[in-house]
Order: C-alpha cells, then sequence, then structure tokens
C-alpha cells in the first residue's frame, strides 16, 4: 500500500513539474508584437480541398491571424477549430484571413477542414515543423508540436498582437479584438 501512495505521489508531482515546464515554455516561447512575422507558404486544405497558402498573397487582402495548434481531432484543438469557424463572418467582415497551422499531413487536415473547421478557413500542415520554429511555436519538450499561439499579421509583415494559451476558448474573441483594435488606429 506504501508503495501505491509513494508512486501516486511521485507521478503528480512529475505532472505537476511537467505542466511548469510548458507554462514557462509558453511565456517565453513567442514572437513579440511588433517583430516581423516570417513569411511562409505551406499545404492547406479549405473545405476537403487542397491548395497551397502563401502569407503574402493572404496579406495583399489585409490581416491575417495565423494561428498554431498541437494536434486535429484532439479535444482543444476541435473546440478551437469550431470557435473560429463559428467566428468566420466576423472576421470576413474586418476584411482578416485565418489560417491554422500545425504538424498534421494534409490527409488529416482535408478531414479537419471539413469537419471541425466547417469549411469556413484553412489549415496549413507544417511538416518540417520550419513554419513552427520560425515562429517560435513549437512546444520546447516536444518540438514536433505546436504550442496553442495565436499571430494577428498586419498587411506590412508585422506582428500586431500574441495570445498565448492552452486553453482554446480565448483565442478568437482575444485575435477578434485584436484586428478591431488595429482598424481602429489612427
Amino acid at each position: 500500500m506504501k508503495f501505491k501512495a509513494s508512486f501516486s505521489f511521485f507521478i503528480k508531482s512529475l505532472l505537476i513539474s511537467f505542466g511548469m515546464l510548458v507554462a514557462s515554455n509558453q511565456a517565453n516561447a513567442e514572437l513579440k508584437p511588433g517583430a516581423s512575422a516570417p513569411d511562409f507558404t505551406a499545404p492547406a486544405a479549405l473545405a476537403g480541398n487542397t491548395y497551397s497558402f502563401a502569407l503574402k498573397e493572404a496579406l495583399k487582402k489585409g490581416p491575417v491571424v495565423v494561428y498554431f495548434y498541437p494536434k486535429a481531432f484532439t479535444r482543444g484543438c476541435t473546440i478551437e477549430a469550431t470557435l473560429f469557424a463559428e467566428a468566420s463572418d466576423q472576421f470576413k467582415a474586418l476584411n482578416a484571413t485565418v489560417i491554422g497551422v500545425s504538424g498534421d499531413d494534409i490527409d488529416t487536415l482535408k478531414k479537419f477542414s471539413t469537419g471541425p473547421c466547417g469549411g469556413k478557413f484553412a489549415v496549413a500542415a507544417d511538416l518540417d515543423r520550419s513554419i513552427m520554429k520560425s515562429y517560435d511555436a513549437a512546444l520546447t519538450l516536444m518540438p514536433t508540436v505546436a504550442d496553442r499561439i495565436s499571430y494577428v499579421v498586419t498587411p506590412d509583415f508585422k506582428i500586431w498582437f500574441v495570445h498565448s494559451g492552452m486553453n482554446p476558448d480565448q483565442h478568437v474573441s482575444e485575435t477578434l479584438k485584436a484586428i478591431k483594435a488595429w482598424k481602429s488606429k489612427p
């Protein structure tokens, strides 16, 4: 019985330590507002169809929300994608484009783009993790997995806003507020 209690304490301690490391990763590993946004082109899926997403082209239409998420079809990522899909008309009204980025393969993203994304916005495959690395969006402890970070990139290739946090609930509302603030600046 003592062994079971000690083992349980060890596992709980390990999980707490891991959580603290992840939290510290989130606090430091991101581009800051005012930084130049790295340009990228990636295979993407929209409503089940594949194409090549180019940030440079999307920025010609207005600001772009580049949001990184860990893995398609996981609970948090499904919630976040559904919320972005539900808000897609609000983003379009602001001439903003939304692109989700993960390390998932394009076949998975074709399904994800029709499921939780509702065919409302594209999701890009970052198979070599180069986009994650350039945006400091890879988890430190698991560099093949994206952290949950949302960036608002303005047409001049500047990071206007960053929201970082594993809770998927605030990314949509915070990026919408940031775009509205950017649009209303003098």
